[in-house]
């Protein structure tokens, strides 16, 4: 199975590329800020699968590269999912939970109107639109807080931090799923093999169990990794933020599960092996 995958270096990618023998396309190759080069790379390689694991993912810069971020979070997918049903081959794409607006307290459904906050979440959004919009076999997995040894994470930060402070304020009123990155890759991957087989895909949630708030992440990184941290729990209005925030990411997985057998993650499993990974 020839598996293209836009992404290099992020946590996903880097995942997949440890996982599998994929192509991986970097900036270098295929730059998300041309949509066209991206769905010419993939007309050129005729992979029989492809995964798109890039995605401008600063969320707070995003509030002032608007037009950047639909590029890269809306356009290129579109594009890319077109070039796919051009060529009769499924497109596996990952989204997020800022498409939602983080009310109330259920987890998410698939097919909950999306309400996004902020710039990130809407150009997510006009991506999926993009995708469904193409005409061919798709899979979108929305997914939330995710994790790895690899790049930039609320992990990496938190052991950084560590190093040299015995306290820290954690917000507390911020609730969702720590998905681990390389559990989204092997889901990836088993959905990928699925839809080359003839699954028909859809619009899919999968995030980490248990549902937690940062701040009772936080302790866990810190247990784990044997840190004397003291954590203390504020709300998001005493963290401001360019973008805001969900305060509810929980994601119903259940649809993931009915269709293609894959269960959300135990997160603290793979915690435990990433920190011990990080910290040797």
């Amino acid at each position: 199975m020839k598996i293209l995958v836009f992404g290099r270096t992020g946590q996903v990618a880097t995942e997949l590329q440890l996982r599998a023998d994929v192509t991986a396309l970097g900036r270098a190759e295929a730059d998300l800020g041309n949509p066209a080069a991206c769905a010419a790379a993939i007309i050129a390689y005729q992979p029989d699968v492809v995964i798109n694991a890039a995605a401008y993912t600063a969320v707070d810069l995003a509030q002032e590269q608007a037009a950047l971020a639909q590029t890269v979070n809306g356009d290129a997918p579109g594009a890319m999912a077109r070039a796919c049903a051009s060529l009769d081959i499924p497109f596996l794409h990952i989204s997020t939970d800022y498409v939602f607006d983080g009310s109330g307290t259920a987890p998410w459904r698939v097919n909950d109107p999306v309400a996004p906050l902020g710039v990130y979440g809407s150009t997510k959004a006009a991506g999926e639109d993009a995708v469904r919009a193409a005409g061919g076999r798709y899979a979108i997995m929305r997914t939330s807080w995710v994790f790895s040894a690899h790049g930039a994470n609320f992990v990496k930060t938190m052991l950084r931090l560590s190093e040299t402070r015995d306290a820290l304020n954690v917000v507390n009123d911020q609730i969702g799923g720590p998905t681990p990155a390389g559990a989204i890759a092997d889901a990836l991957l088993a959905m990928a093999q699925a839809m080359v087989a003839g699954h028909k895909g859809g619009t899919y949630h999968y995030a980490g169990s248990p549902a937690v708030s940062w701040e009772d992440f936080a302790r866990e990184i810190f247990a784990t990794a044997q840190r004397a941290v003291t954590v203390t729990g504020i709300t998001t209005a005493q963290y401001p933020t360019p973008a805001k925030r969900p305060l509810n990411s929980r994601l119903d997985c259940s649809v993931l599960g009915t269709d293609f057998n894959i269960s959300p993650p135990d997160w603290k499993t793979d915690l435990a092996n990433i920190v011990s990974d990080l910290i040797r």
